[in-house]
């Protein structure tokens, strides 16, 4: 019996996420089932990774890029429907954003019946433009229309789809992500004293792009606020992006130069996290952040801003937890408190860990996301390996 054609499109394989949790679903997809395509932008940190991958079509484009750029978005939309005809897809898998509106495009306009498209946090937030947010829901309402089903990654997402208009909540699926706890199960060995961290060091540390999303000079600034009350405390920033000048010079304005480490981009995740003693997030919102759970499933005790599906997996002061927005006084308050109180430190990382169950499985979420394709393909008269 045939397989199937199942193309993957993604705007950028850059270290985040969505794109982690496309590389996992891919290695753990059944390729009894599936002839594998990815179509991604030229340039990414994760593509070296991706090429690794064993019988996978892998295909870069020099047109499809985050910004909006009409031209070259146009450009993309032809040579993604163009790969569709060439390579007989049967399936279309849309991931981010900016793929979700051109790939699905592409993909209708090449006759794909089956399209779904997987929300990693919406393209519009409260921090936009009202014309842009307003631009940004007209376009996923649109997109909507010929896309079979919708998966979310939290049932936030679900509820701000739906009171947006985007769609129907039959053509909605959960499915969470997935990770593999047990690569989380590390010691800090010799990580500390890469990082120039001694053993007494209190460590804070976080993980984010450089972007407005992950407001990382939140970081600092909170980095600041605890190094005066508790002078111990080391700090360290996993990541980079376009906010990187502006995190050097809030780091030389409150002369913290000695005690923020800013690593880049990491790919050995699990001992990096292993150095820390209590995780940080500043995000401004989310769909829901996988390095929050890498961190859960690694006992670290988290401190998060109350965005998106993160209370979904997150209970206030039982396995972690979650503050307002931009409010450095009371992360500041919570983060000191932990420092303060091992026990308590102690405690909430092991229900983190705890909290880290089979549903948030790689395992878990390829067979869901395998049965939403089986669900797709029987209902509209396409072959189906079994």
């Amino acid at each position: 019996m045939a397989k199937s054609n199942l193309l993957f499109i993604i705007t950028k394989l850059e270290l985040g996420g969505a794109q982690k949790q496309l590389l996992s679903l891919i290695n753990s997809l059944d390729k009894s089932r599936f002839n594998l395509h990815l179509f991604t932008a030229w340039e990414g940190f994760l593509v070296e990774d991706a090429l690794a991958i064993s019988d996978l079509t892998f295909y870069r484009s020099k047109f499809l890029e985050p910004p909006i750029n009409p031209i070259n978005d146009i450009l993309a939309l032809l040579e993604i429907r163009r790969f569709i005809k060439i390579n007989k897809i049967t399936i279309v898998h849309t991931h981010s954003s900016k793929a979700g509106i051109v790939g699905r495009l592409a993909a209708y306009f090449s006759g794909v019946k089956t399209i779904v498209h997987t929300v990693h946090g919406w393209p519009f937030n409260d921090y936009q433009t009202p014309w842009l947010r307003a631009l940004y829901i007209w376009l996923e309402r649109i997109s909507c229309g010929f896309t079979s089903r919708i998966i979310v990654v939290s049932c936030h997402d679900r509820e701000v789809g739906l009171k947006n208009g985007i769609g129907e909540p039959a053509k909605y699926r959960l499915v969470r992500y997935g990770i593999d706890r047990f690569e989380f199960s590390v010691e800090a060995g010799s990580i500390r004293k890469e990082f120039g961290f001694a053993d007494s060091d209190f460590v804070i540390g976080s993980i984010a792009c450089f972007k407005p999303q992950k407001s990382p000079e939140d970081f600092v600034r909170l980095a600041s606020s605890v190094a005066k009350r508790v002078p111990g405390t080391k700090f360290l920033l996993v990541g980079d992006g376009q906010l990187r000048s502006s995190i050097n010079r809030l780091i030389s304005e409150y002369g913290l130069g000695s005690r923020i480490t800013l690593a880049g981009w990491r790919r050995d995740i699990p001992r990096v996290i292993s150095a820390m003693d209590i995780f940080v997030l500043t995000s401004l919102w989310e769909g829901l952040p996988i390095s929050v759970l890498e961190a859960m499933a690694a006992a670290k005790p988290v401190v998060a801003t109350d965005t998106g599906g993160i209370r979904e997996v997150i209970s206030n002061g039982v396995n972690g937890f979650l503050v307002s927005r931009r409010n450095i006084s009371q992360m500041s308050d919570v983060v000191i408190t932990l420092l303060k109180d091992n026990g308590l430190k102690e405690a909430l990382g092991q229900k983190a860990a705890k909290s880290i169950t089979d549903d948030l499985s790689v395992e878990t979420m390829s067979r869901s996301t395998e049965n939403i394709y089986a669900e797709l393909l029987v209902d509209k008269g396409t072959m189906y390996v079994n």
